[in-house]
C-alpha cells in the first residue's frame, strides 16, 4: 500500500534477535528479518546464525569467504522489515529508499513505495549514478526516452520505479529525447494562459452575444468550469493514472511514461509539469464534441460551457505549477500539501488537483499516517 510505513530499530533492538527464532541482519541502515530464510540458505543456517543481529555488509563481499551475487541481494529484498536508526534515536516509523539515506531524516516516518517522508525530500538532488545503480532503472546521465523504449522492464517493475520520486540537479530538466525533440518537451508555464485566454475570452464574447443575455451566459460558462472540475478529476484518476490496466509492454508503458508518469519521476521539474499546446488540442477535442452533443439545443450554449472548461484548464494547470513551485496564500497551502502528499505518500489517492471534493465524493480522499505515534501498516 503506498501509505504503508516500514518502522525503524535501534542498533540494540536488531542485535536482540540473534537467534534461529528470531534472526535478524543488517546492511548498512536496511534491517531484514531472514528468520525463515535460516534454513533455505545454500551455505547452511549456522552461517547466517554467526552474524544474527549483526551487520553482513564485509562478510557478503568478502572474496575469500563467498561474495554474493547480485541475486543474493535482490533475494534479501523479500525480507527487508525496516531501518536502522542513527546512534542515539529512539525507534521510530521509518524508511529510506529512492534518496540517499544518509540525507533522510529517519525520526521521521517515511512511505515504503515513494521513498519519500515529507514534501522537502522531492527537492533533495538526487545521486545518478547511485540511483541507476540501486534501482537499475533510468540513468538520469542519459535521455531518459530511448532507455525506456529499449527496455525490457516490467509493468510492476515500471510503476514501481516512477511512483519513486527523484529530482534533477540544479532544478534543471533531465534530457528526455537528447536531440532536436528536447524542447518541444518542455512547456513554460506562462504559455497557458499566453495560448489559451485569448481564444476563451473571444468565445464567451461570442457566445454571449449569441446567447443575448448575460445572465445565462454567466452560468453556462460557470456550468463549463464546473463540468471542468469533474473531467480534471476524472482524467487523473482513470487516464494519468491508468496503473492497473496498463498494457504490459514498452508501447504502453512509454505512452504513460510520455503523458503523467515523468511528472510522479521527476515532480519538480518544472518545464514538464503543465500540458504542451498541442496535447491540449487533443484532450480538448472530446470535451468540444461533449459540450455541442449535451446542449445540441443551442450552438451558443455549448460554446459557453465549452469556453469556461478550457477556463477550468488553465486555472488547473497554473494551479498545479503553483502548487509544486510557489509559496501560496494559507487556503493554498493546504491545498498544496494536499497534492503533494500525492506525490510523496500516497499516489493512488487524492486526484484533485483544484479542489479536493470529487475525491471526497468518490472515496479517494488522501489520508496519510500521523507523523508521529503511527503505526506500521
Amino acid at each position: 500500500m503506498p501509505g504503508r510505513v516500514l518502522p525503524t530499530f535501534t542498533a540494540a533492538e536488531v542485535e536482540a534477535h540473534n537467534n534461529a527464532k528470531s534472526c535478524f541482519i543488517t546492511i548498512g541502515r536496511k534491517v531484514y528479518d531472514v528468520t525463515d530464510f535460516v534454513q533455505d540458505h545454500p551455505g547452511g543456517g549456522d552461517l547466517i546464525l554467526d552474524y544474527a543481529g549483526k551487520d553482513v555488509l564485509e562478510i557478503m563481499k568478502d572474496e575469500i569467504s563467498h561474495e554474493h551475487s547480485e541475486a543474493a541481494y535482490e533475494i534479501l529484498d523479500d525480507y527487508h522489515v525496516g531501518f536502522l536508526v542513527p546512534s542515539g534515536s529512539t525507534s521510530s516509523k521509518a524508511k529510506a529508499s529512492g534518496v540517499d539515506a544518509g540525507e533522510v531524516d529517519l525520526s521521521s516516518p517515511v512511505y515504503q513505495t515513494t521513498g519519500m517522508s515529507r514534501e522537502e525530500d522531492l527537492s533533495i538532488e538526487t545521486d545518478y549514478s547511485q540511483d541507476f545503480k540501486t534501482h537499475k532503472f533510468l540513468d538520469l546521465n542519459k535521455p531518459l526516452f530511448p532507455q525506456l523504449w529499449y527496455s525490457t522492464f516490467s509493468k510492476e517493475f515500471y510503476l514501481e520505479q516512477i511512483h519513486r520520486p527523484r529530482h534533477y540537479k540544479g532544478g534543471e530538466s533531465a534530457p528526455l529525447f537528447g536531440n532536436f525533440l528536447e524542447p518541444l518537451s518542455k512547456t513554460s508555464w506562462y504559455v497557458v494562459p499566453i495560448v489559451w485566454l485569448p481564444p476563451v475570452a473571444y468565445g464567451a464574447m461570442v457566445g454571449t452575444a449569441g446567447l443575448g443575455d448575460p445572465l445565462a451566459a454567466a452560468a453556462y460558462f460557470i456550468g463549463g468550469v464546473c463540468l471542468w472540475s469533474l473531467i480534471e478529476y476524472l482524467m487523473h484518476r482513470f487516464l494519468f493514472h491508468l496503473d492497473n490496466w496498463l498494457p504490459d509492454n514498452r508501447v504502453g508503458l512509454t505512452a504513460h511514461f510520455l503523458l503523467h508518469g515523468i511528472h510522479h519521476y521527476l515532480p519538480m521539474d518544472k518545464y514538464r509539469l503543465v500540458m504542451p499546446p498541442t496535447l491540449f488540442v487533443v484532450l480538448a477535442a472530446p470535451f468540444w464534441k461533449l459540450a455541442h452533443t449535451v446542449f445540441f439545443y443551442n450552438w451558443f450554449a455549448a460554446l459557453q460551457v465549452f469556453c469556461g472548461g478550457v477556463f477550468g484548464y488553465i486555472c488547473y494547470d497554473l494551479t498545479h505549477y503553483f502548487l509544486h513551485h510557489r509559496n501560496l496564500p494559507l487556503h493554498y497551502k493546504e491545498l498544496k500539501k494536499y497534492h503533494l502528499q500525492h506525490h510523496y505518500a500516497d499516489f493512488e489517492n487524492g486526484f484533485g488537483v483544484t479542489s479536493r471534493f470529487w475525491d471526497r465524493v468518490f472515496g479517494t480522499e488522501l489520508e496519510t499516517p500521523s507523523p508521529k505515534g503511527s503505526k506500521a501498516q
